[in-house]
């Protein structure tokens, strides 16, 4: 980085809603489909006068939302660096909001950096969901049994191969990924699944919800669970949740 520049650190939150995911889309891609990713770096190019590149914590999905999307640029805009909140959202549009704007390590990189993510996934259950809650929550027409389902997530704790929840299209290397936390919790009338990893799978937090709700409907045994995470085979996986209840919660950080 030239010694006229600094590094700076985002957080941030979007409305998954009408975008294709977070990364830049190639020149390939059909027209008219925006990236979180893009949109943001074109508010930077304003305020640069010249293309600023935009570093991402996580790729998110077409549909997936953020509470608190991390992500770094370098700037040689002499101004404190706050101000790139008001700044950047006076540019942005309404479904994307820069929360919080800090003066970062020279070298840092938001996705290598990062030491862990946590995905909420929400649900409106055992009753009719309400309009705007259909863009942020799956409806669930029972209500779960919650101590079996967090019975199950305690199986997916550690590192472990997590291929039974990848998608066919994953290019991952490895498939192996160290989750910290997995639970089940109430929230009104609501239901939340929270997951935290060093990082996941492509579609595996929505692969993991969907499975082990489709085990709790059944009562399938948890020795029987326990073979489903184990085998490394995706056909043994239940049904993928719909991207509109997951939200990339939080990124949490090295240094």
């Amino acid at each position: 980085m030239p010694l006229s520049q600094r590094a700076v650190k985002l957080t941030l939150a979007y409305d998954g809603t009408d975008f294709c995911g977070w990364q830049r889309q190639s020149p390939n891609t059909v027209a008219g489909l925006r990236s979180v990713q893009e949109c943001i770096e074109t508010a930077l190019g304003i305020m640069h006068k010249r293309p600023v590149a935009l570093t991402g914590a996580g790729r998110t999905d077409s549909g997936v939302h953020a509470a608190g999307q991390v992500a770094g640029f370098c700037s040689d805009i002499n101004m404190e660096v706050g101000r790139f909140v008001p700044a950047l959202n006076g540019l942005l549009p309404r479904d994307v909001r820069i929360l919080r704007a800090v003066e970062a390590i020279p070298d840092f990189h938001a996705r290598f950096d990062a030491s862990s993510r946590t995905y909420h996934y929400r649900f409106v259950c055992g009753r009719q969901i309400l309009p705007h809650e259909s863009r942020y929550a799956v409806h669930l027409k029972r209500r779960p049994d919650v101590a079996l389902l967090n019975s199950y997530c305690r199986l997916l704790l550690g590192e472990r191969d997590f291929s039974t929840f990848a998608a066919s299209g994953d290019s991952s290397k490895s498939k192996s990924r160290h989750v910290t936390r997995a639970i089940f919790y109430p929230e009104g009338d609501g239901l939340v699944f929270e997951i935290a990893a060093n990082a996941f799978l492509w579609k595996m937090v929505r692969s993991i919800a969907g499975t082990l709700l489709h085990c709790e409907e059944h009562a399938v045994p948890l020795e029987a669970v326990r073979e489903i995470i184990e085998a490394r085979d995706r056909k043994l996986a239940g049904p993928t949740l719909p991207a509109q209840g997951l939200f990339l919660w939080k990124v949490d950080y090295y240094r």
